[in-house]
């Protein structure tokens, strides 16, 4: 539920990394469940390993929005794989947030607006991180599950 709810936020800011990430994962805890389901240690060994890569995912997003090292938003746009100038979602669409459009501005390109925001609750950098701790949270639950099934279907075999 958490990755569905992060893709479709991932959707509406056009962030491309993100999606094709979010996706991969969907993919991968659908075999993760059907591992389960069916009794396949190979499965869930899979499963595994695919979060120890989206745990490595989400710690860069955290990164990112931190502008950790030389990371920067303002310059970077790896999340819309430097195809446009989109931002996260909830840049404008934050709790409280009131946006204002700056008129006669030369800074945008011609097919983009300024605006500025304000006012927000909770910036949209700890909205993001915050998710992405959620996720990493999740996974790492989710690691220790899968490595326990596992173990339990490998010795089940044996016997």
């Amino acid at each position: 539920v958490a990755a569905l709810e992060r893709q479709i936020f991932d959707f509406l800011g056009y962030q491309w990394a993100p999606i094709l990430a979010n996706f991969l994962h969907i993919m991968a805890v659908i075999l993760g469940i059907f591992g389960t389901v069916q009794y396949r240690s190979k499965y869930l060994m899979m499963y595994a390993v695919w979060l120890v890569l989206w745990v490595g995912w989400n710690a860069f997003i955290i990164c990112f929005y931190l502008e950790v090292g030389r990371l920067s938003q303002d310059r970077d746009f790896i999340m819309t794989f430097n195809t446009s100038l989109h931002r996260s979602w909830w840049m404008e669409n934050g709790p409280g947030c009131l946006v204002t459009p700056v008129l006669n501005s030369n800074l945008a390109p011609e097919d983009h607006h300024v605006i500025t925001v304000s006012g927000c609750l909770l910036d949209y950098q700890y909205i993001e991180v915050l998710s992405s701790a959620t996720q990493i949270f999740l996974a790492l639950f989710g690691f220790v599950y899968a490595c326990y099934v596992s173990k339990v279907f490998l010795e089940e075999e044996d016997s």
